[in-house]
């Protein structure tokens, strides 16, 4: 069961602010946690130091593991989910005030950029301290390298009605065929579809969508025998099989490696 959210402050819009960057903690409790759809004025950089954060946003899903973080431009619809137990924060960034890209992309997210988020969300948006710690983050983060953690989604509405379905039940093992008569479509036709719509073939789609969920889930504290069990995999040994092959680690070894190198480790 997903709840609202729950934000430290209340009648506050971001978008009244006109600090270049301001930042807010979050912390989830033990149950997920929901932003519903909206958008901001401001560009939106969703930050986890612990759990993991989905951004649903029209062209897809962006997984963001722990000390890593996704960037929503301004004026761009999206969601966010977390985990139980989840350490979230957002930081709100001024349009203009940094060289950012103008699409939702993954950045890495290095100990001084994460110490920088911290501190700036003890500072009250008035504060002269917030507007210097902001500068010095502008400043930092269009340095960081930019990868890639999502699930390309197109507008298509079979293919849409397809992802929801998934998401929704991951561990959902409808072959290609079985999605194509559910659709309305040939297994071809699909086929096609889905590789013109993502670049991706219908298999790759799908293992894609499993390793965002896995890696969701492994970073909010489930083992690695309830993900596999989750996704439908017939045993832990075939899901650690697939994770590796897509991301040359296991699971273990490569959330380890997130935390250690600040999120340097991603799928391309």
């Amino acid at each position: 069961m997903r709840q609202p959210l729950r934000w430290p402050w209340s009648d506050f819009d971001v978008d009244d602010v006109l600090a270049p960057a301001i930042a807010v903690h979050v912390d989830v409790t033990e149950t997920r946690a929901e932003v519903s759809e909206h958008w901001h004025r401001k560009g939106q950089l969703v930050f986890a130091l612990g759990g993991g954060v989905t951004c649903r946003v029209p062209s897809g899903l962006w997984m963001v593991p722990p000390h890593c973080g996704v960037w929503i431009p301004g004026g761009m619809e999206h969601s966010n989910i977390a985990t139980a137990n989840a350490r979230i924060f957002f930081v709100y960034i001024e349009p203009g005030a940094a060289d950012l890209p103008d699409r939702c992309c993954t950045f890495s997210i290095s100990p001084l950029l994460r110490e920088l988020i911290i501190e700036l969300s003890d500072c009250a948006p008035d504060d002269e301290r917030c507007d210097f710690l902001g500068r010095i983050l502008l400043a930092e983060l269009p340095l960081m390298p930019v990868q890639q953690l999502h699930l390309p989604i197109s507008a298509e509405p079979r293919l849409r009605r397809i992802a929801e379905a998934l998401a929704d039940d991951p561990a959902d093992r409808r072959t290609l065929a079985e999605w194509a008569n559910h659709v309305a479509l040939s297994e071809s036709s699909l086929a096609r579809l889905v590789v013109n719509e993502t670049g991706l073939t219908f298999g790759r789609w799908r293992q894609q969508l499993h390793l965002i969920v896995a890696l969701r889930e492994l970073a909010s504290g489930s083992s690695v025998q309830q993900v596999s069990g989750d996704l439908g995999y017939e045993s832990v040994t075939a899901f650690i099989a697939m994770f590796k092959k897509a991301l040359g680690k296991p699971p273990a070894r490569y959330l380890s490696d997130i935390a250690q190198d600040g999120g340097s480790a991603f799928i391309a």
